[in-house]
């Protein structure tokens, strides 16, 4: 009796030798790319980790023999097999097991880093009040642990971290009545050329409000002494709640307009030498007034310099995010976060400065 292929038995035949094809094109291309890479290596012996020997003894182990010898060439069928066997023992091996290994566990990275912020944040902490602390959140530690997590770090004990107050300590404990100040330059064409121009701003700290103190070409004694009494006027002087300036020790902050401000109650804070990263809230501000601002125009006398500033301080406050502020507005309008209303541009420096917004209905 004749056996007769249904032509699904034939379509499956097809398929199946198909299939077999591209498995042994896949086979012999991986070959190939082992023989490859066993050339590129010479003689060297390849190492392998515990993992990566694992791994191949499981495979090798389902292959057999016998198909290993046909598609393995980094390794012997033997060593592949004889990695299984190592396999089989160890998983077989009792000895270790019920033993209780020596010492103390290891801290999480998370506690040490976590030790290590508390001292730098608390310098007047012990070893004891930062285990408690850590204690608070979940974290058991002892006194002695924090004590060598800080020896590691090269933190020293409470007393004399307490003497080595950071900057950015120093910064947060006086947040809310710290000032500071500084010059910064500009070029100006005027009918005597190109001349100098300088100009002197003071900056809240917390809030990031600048305000323009003035410009001259010759910041003297009397005009310094003139800015402060400005700034410290009981009524309307942007330092009149401030008890701390930071300045850096140009001349010009000489001692006559030191003095005036301690007589308001503002003391003057005077940098090191050579520190401008002490004054960084200041320097920041200069740092967007020039690129956003100064250095993308030309300036024609005085008059042109200070209506550009004018325009560029209005538009800092009221209408530029500021990332240090968690990207909001300092003197945010009604109009900020409306969801209705036809969105419209406020343009300033004829377009140099855009303030998007919906206008009310």
């Amino acid at each position: 009796m004749k056996f007769i292929l249904q032509p699904w038995q034939l379509f499956f035949i097809i398929i199946a030798g198909w299939v077999n094809r591209q498995q042994q094109e896949v086979i012999e291309y991986l070959r190939i790319e082992n023989q490859v890479l066993k050339e590129k290596h010479g003689k060297k012996r390849i190492l392998l980790n515990d993992d990566q020997r694992r791994r191949l003894a499981v495979k090798g182990k389902i292959l057999g023999r016998k198909r290993l010898e046909q598609v393995g060439t980094l390794f012997t069928p033997d060593t592949i097999l004889r990695w299984h066997k190592k396999l089989v023992t160890m998983k077989w091996d009792c000895s270790n097991r019920g033993k209780r290994k020596s010492g103390r566990p290891r801290l999480p990275d998370e506690v040490k880093q976590l030790v290590i912020q508390i001292a730098k944040e608390n310098s007047s902490w012990g070893y004891d009040r930062i285990a408690d602390a850590v204690a608070n959140v979940g974290y058991k530690i002892s006194d002695e642990s924090v004590r060598k997590i800080l020896k590691e770090q090269g933190l020293e004990p409470a007393p004399d971290r307490k003497r080595q107050t950071s900057w950015n300590t120093f910064l947060k404990a006086h947040w809310e009545v710290l000032a500071a100040i500084d010059f910064t330059t500009v070029e100006v064409w005027t009918k005597g050329g190109l001349v100098t121009f300088y100009l002197l701003f003071v900056i809240e700290l917390k809030t990031r409000r600048s305000h323009f103190t003035g410009c001259t070409m010759n910041p003297h004694d009397i005009w310094m002494k003139q800015i402060a009494r400005n700034l410290t006027d009981e009524d309307e002087g942007f330092l009149r709640e401030k008890q701390k300036l930071i300045m850096d020790r140009d001349t010009t902050f000489s001692e006559s307009f030191q003095m005036i401000l301690n007589q308001s109650d503002t003391k003057p804070i005077v940098l090191p030498p050579r520190s401008p990263n002490l004054n960084a809230f200041i320097e920041r501000f200069f740092r967007s007034l020039k690129s956003e601002c100064l250095d993308r125009m030309i300036f024609f006398g005085e008059n042109s310099l200070r209506n550009a500033i004018k325009e560029y301080m209005t538009h800092y406050h009221v209408e530029r995010n500021h990332q240090g502020l968690n990207h909001q507005i300092i003197e945010p309008g009604e109009e900020v976060g409306q969801s209705a209303g036809e969105i419209e541009c406020r343009e300033r420096l004829g377009g140099l400065l855009n303030y998007y917004y919906r206008k009310a209905a």
